[in-house]
């Protein structure tokens, strides 16, 4: 390592709390698909920021629009009407089946905004007092105290935090039965990933959202779908949802929505929105103007570039690729799974000293449940990337052997 990065270690070791474990790369700068560290070397980007940077990284019609706005309308709060903001929520919705939406400044705030919205629903506008959410092993939904409950993972996230807040129960991924069994005259919502990101890449199986579908209609409670990862165009189309032909009463996005700039948004149907009113639900941030005009140029150019039907291309051309690794090591990927550029190459054995050879030979990307290689790469990665990463990592597996 450089001595900028062992600068930067030890002076952050005084002034951060240590939250974070950190990778072994320092980053100074970054452009289009590309990361580089303070001695200039060139990383090809896999994670994307955890899928924020969709349209990669400094994207010059993002900064052109961050920088107008910034010139004319900062930020006024939410007292004041802003048109940044409204076009923002006509272009968003013109995306999908919801009727309503409410800006928010990260994706845990969006998932508590859904489950507070479903709540109140139930409590307001249909006189029950169900507030009981639903939720499936390996989801991961936030760090709030609710979202962290709603989180269907133990360990490190949840030790230390409790008493954690009631009103939640976690099935089983996947298990109709236990679906079933936990949905009672309490439950406001069930709330669901389409495809897991933190849990290991794991798409819903179709017979569960079937089943799922068919008891929300019996049922009545509420579906979120959290899209905080899945959404903008990331699993090929341009909600994941939309995938499954499910329309959910309220799902969440937040990540990839403004590239970068922190925002987030709770979508619903306009008989869901009637959970909210005014002082009902709130934010100091959300949907400022100048993260607004972001975002909205961030839909203008997925849109306009066809960046779902590229993500679905591309995604196609890397389980190509990579099943090519899979024929050569047969006995060392258990599987590959996603969908769109959101894709898990599920290892055999433990992966971290596999993520870290990858790592030194360039490619960044993350590890997710101790054997699952997630890639996230920006929506513009090129297929010589996704190429290149298939090489490194057979070689990589090839040093495992020996």
């Amino acid at each position: 390592m450089g001595s900028t990065y062992n600068n930067w270690v030890e002076r952050e070791k005084k002034s951060i709390m240590s939250t974070y474990g950190r990778y072994p790369l320092a980053v100074a700068r970054a452009a289009g698909n590309r990361l580089y560290d303070p001695e200039g070397r060139e990383y090809v980007d896999l994670l994307a920021g955890i899928a924020v940077n969709g349209l990669g990284h400094c994207h010059p019609a993002l900064n052109k629009a961050m920088i107008e706005q910034a010139e004319t309308l900062g930020h006024v709060s939410n007292l004041f009407y802003q048109e940044p903001q409204i076009l923002l929520a006509e272009k968003l919705l013109a995306t999908c089946d919801a009727d309503k939406v409410f800006f928010c400044n990260s994706g845990a705030e969006a998932n508590e905004g859904a489950i507070k919205l479903a709540r109140r629903y139930m409590r307001k506008v249909r006189g029950v007092d169900a507030h009981e959410i639903v939720t499936l092993e390996g989801s991961f939904h936030g760090r709030t105290l609710a979202t962290l409950t709603a989180t269907g993972q133990s360990g490190k996230i949840k030790d230390g935090f409790g008493p954690l807040p009631s009103g939640f129960r976690t099935v089983p991924f996947g298990d109709v039965c236990a679906l079933r069994g936990a949905v009672t005259d309490a439950t406001a919502a069930v709330m669901v990933e389409m495809v897991q990101g933190e849990g290991g890449v794991r798409p819903l199986p179709e017979e569960f959202v079937d089943a799922l579908l068919a008891l929300r209609e019996e049922k009545g409670f509420l579906l979120i779908v959290d899209e905080v990862q899945t959404g903008l165009c990331r699993t090929g189309s341009f909600w994941a949802h939309q995938r499954f032909n499910v329309r959910p009463d309220i799902f969440t996005t937040a990540k990839a929505l403004a590239n970068g700039l922190p925002m987030g948004a709770v979508l619903a149907t306009d008989e869901a929105a009637k959970g909210f009113e005014p002082g009902s639900h709130a934010t100091t941030f959300g949907g400022g103007p100048v993260v607004a005009a972001v975002a909205s140029k961030v839909l203008d150019l997925m849109l306009e570039e066809r960046l779902a039907e590229r993500a679905e291309l591309l995604g196609a051309f890397a389980h190509e690729a990579l099943r090519g690794v899979v024929a050569e090591h047969p006995d060392k990927i258990l599987s590959l799974r996603g969908m769109g550029l959101m894709i898990g190459v599920e290892l055999a054995f433990p992966g971290q000293d596999v993520w870290r050879a990858l790592l030194d030979k360039g490619f960044v990307l993350n590890l997710t449940q101790g054997s699952v290689l997630r890639l996230l790469p920006p929506l513009t990665i090129e297929e010589a990337d996704l190429t290149a990463f298939a090489a490194a990592l057979a070689e990589v597996l090839r040093d495992v052997e020996r």
